[in-house]
């Protein structure tokens, strides 16, 4: 009996409720009670869509880290597809990235320190730059400005080209976070996961809700436009209330899947789903990184002050992207492991 009033005044709001604001109310859901998916989630077309991805140049470059993690006072090490890195910054703020071994005796460059631009050897103070010297041969390095990416054409095996293929990101103001999770899996896994968008309301119940894909490409004779999977997708901000938006997933090269918003709030605003190969574990397994970037834009007024507070917003825009991906890496691990013997 007293529920009865309540439910009767949160209608009337509901009803009244401005349908240009971007939050808008959800009803509560039933999650086993969804329509179900599997049958629009054939296999066969994501692996088609999968391969035509894998097919796609990439010039050999692959994504290192966020833009933020190299600094000009100190390394970053890291390894990709089994070698060691190092990235730094010059005195003129350029990346550079070279071997993560000293020439010298292998001391690890990670731990070197960094003067004037350059990288000095902590073992016995051989100074590395952008120069190449006997045993020393620095990669080409790009920046563009949310993602470091490495040129590595013994790696890649492909025609090398001057710049990676960066995804169309929001003009004007952006907000952009950076997260990184590594799992038992090959960029395929990881890329093939994004490339199955039926699969997120199910198992992101506390992130989407009201997912609909709206149109996907055939298993064959897909022409290069045509070739994205749109969904209409409701992104919940907390209790009863979420953002609908209509969104694109598209593959420009083999190892990146770029979610772009078409129509709704932030519109232009783009989640790139990077899969860095790092190399084989301990256990012999490889071992890839999911290296997601959100770029956020908005002509709201508002958007400028979030994005002058983006420092402490940050942290709440990884948290998310962190827990999407800690059952997304489960998703990718599965695949992995049924697929190999």
């Amino acid at each position: 009996m007293t529920l009865l009033p309540r439910f009767t005044a949160l209608s009337r709001i509901t009803a009244r409720w401005p349908a240009s604001w971007p939050l808008q109310p959800l009803p509560a859901a039933d999650w086993a009670r969804q329509e179900p998916t599997h049958a629009d989630a054939d296999p066969a077309l994501i692996s088609a869509a999968l391969e035509r991805a894998r097919a796609r140049p990439s010039g050999n470059w692959f994504v290192v880290a966020a833009s933020r993690e190299v600094r000009a006072d100190r390394p970053f090490g890291t390894r990709v597809g089994g070698r060691e890195l190092v990235a730094w910054r010059d005195t003129g703020g350029q990346v550079r990235i070279g071997p993560g071994a000293c020439p010298h005796l292998g001391a690890p460059m990670a731990l070197a320190a960094v003067d004037r631009g350059e990288l000095v050897c902590r073992w016995h103070g051989l100074r590395l730059g952008a120069r190449p010297g006997p045993g020393w041969s620095p990669y080409p390095a790009h920046d563009d400005g949310v993602l470091v990416w490495a040129r590595l054409d013994a790696l890649g095996g492909e025609d090398p080209t001057e710049v990676p293929v960066v995804p169309r990101r929001p003009a004007g103001r952006t907000l952009d976070a950076v997260t990184t999770l590594t799992g038992v899996c090959e960029p395929e896994d990881i890329v093939a996961n994004r490339l199955d968008p039926w699969h997120g309301a199910w198992f992101h119940p506390y992130s989407f809700q009201r997912l609909t894909v709206e149109s996907a490409p055939a298993a064959r004779g897909v022409a290069e436009g045509d070739d994205r999977f749109t969904v209409a997708v409701t992104f919940k901000v907390g209790p009863g209330l979420g953002v609908p938006v209509r969104a694109e997933f598209v593959c420009p090269e083999p190892r990146t899947v770029v979610m772009r918003i078409l129509e709704g709030e932030g519109a232009g605003s783009v989640v790139e789903t990077h899969a860095t190969p790092r190399g084989p574990g301990r256990d012999g397994r490889p071992r890839t990184s999911v290296i997601e970037a959100v770029v956020a834009g908005s002509e709201r007024p508002g958007f400028a002050v979030a994005s002058r507070l983006a420092p402490a917003i940050r942290p709440a825009m990884t948290a998310a992207a962190t827990r999407l991906w800690r059952d997304d890496l489960d998703y990718a691990e599965r695949r992995y492991a049924l697929r190999t013997p």
